[in-house]
């Protein structure tokens, strides 16, 4: 197992800078709290950690006890399946939470592993909950944090239970071209940080075929791929395979 991640301390004047340019100022700085409220939000969330690629923030089975909201970075989680093969559940990126499998047993069900050099604010879980108790603002905001997951949650096993392999590919580039779009990065033009394998196992696809519906994508003339890089030439066209032209 990899060293643990280090951390450092927020004073308040860095949360409030760090949250007025950061995706998590929905959970973490909600519009309207006050001085006094924003105090307790420093008290609360006073430590942040940088993991390096391929460390993990917690494994299946660890107790429970903090969630992580990313700073900075990209995060997998995953499952080891009975066979030994490593099952990708979700992937993570800045503004994101991670560590909401272990709410309901109090125990991680999955391995949260950093696919880049990353920075996580940790959470105290049991400190949030008696803080959205108080502050309303931030309960209604954790509440629509949790409903997102859910949806994802649905969201995946529609691509697995009733998608073709195209479907599924095009799917995932258009919630990633989404992603990035609403943290304010090119909606068309990006990196992608897992492995061609990685994504198989997300989607639910051998490697090789993941790599051909690549291929066939940029022979249509849809993405442009380079390794990893990846730029999107029509996303009305692939949103189209995905049956959604108006999404």
């Amino acid at each position: 197992m990899s060293s643990a991640p280090s951390a450092q301390p927020l004073s308040l004047e860095r949360l409030r800078a760090a949250c007025s340019t950061c995706g998590l100022r929905e959970l973490c700085l909600p519009v309207g709290l006050s001085d006094g409220e924003l105090d307790r939000l420093d008290d609360l969330i006073h430590l942040r950690r940088t993991v390096k690629k391929s460390q993990s923030i917690y494994r299946s089975g660890e107790r429970f006890d903090a969630l992580y909201a990313v700073r900075s970075g990209f995060f997998k989680t995953s499952v080891l399946l009975e066979d030994g093969r490593d099952q990708v559940t979700g992937f993570y990126m800045g503004g994101e939470l991670i560590g909401m499998d272990g709410i309901g047993t109090e125990h991680h069900t999955c391995d949260a592993v950093a696919l880049e050099d990353s920075e996580v604010c940790v959470i105290p879980f049991a400190r949030l909950e008696d803080l959205s108790r108080e502050v309303h603002a931030l309960q209604h905001h954790f509440h629509k944090v949790m409903s997102r997951e859910i949806v994802r949650d649905h969201g995946v096993m529609m691509l697995l239970g009733s998608m073709r392999a195209e479907e599924r590919l095009a799917a995932f580039l258009v919630n990633l071209s989404q992603r990035f779009t609403a943290r304010g990065y090119s909606p068309s033009e990006f990196y992608l940080r897992m492995t061609r394998e990685e994504i198989g196992s997300y989607l639910g696809l051998k490697l090789e075929t993941v790599s051909r519906v690549f291929s066939r994508f940029q022979d249509d003339g849809m993405v442009s791929v380079q390794q990893k890089h990846i730029r999107i030439i029509d996303i009305p066209r692939l949103k189209q395979v995905v049956g959604h032209p108006s999404c």
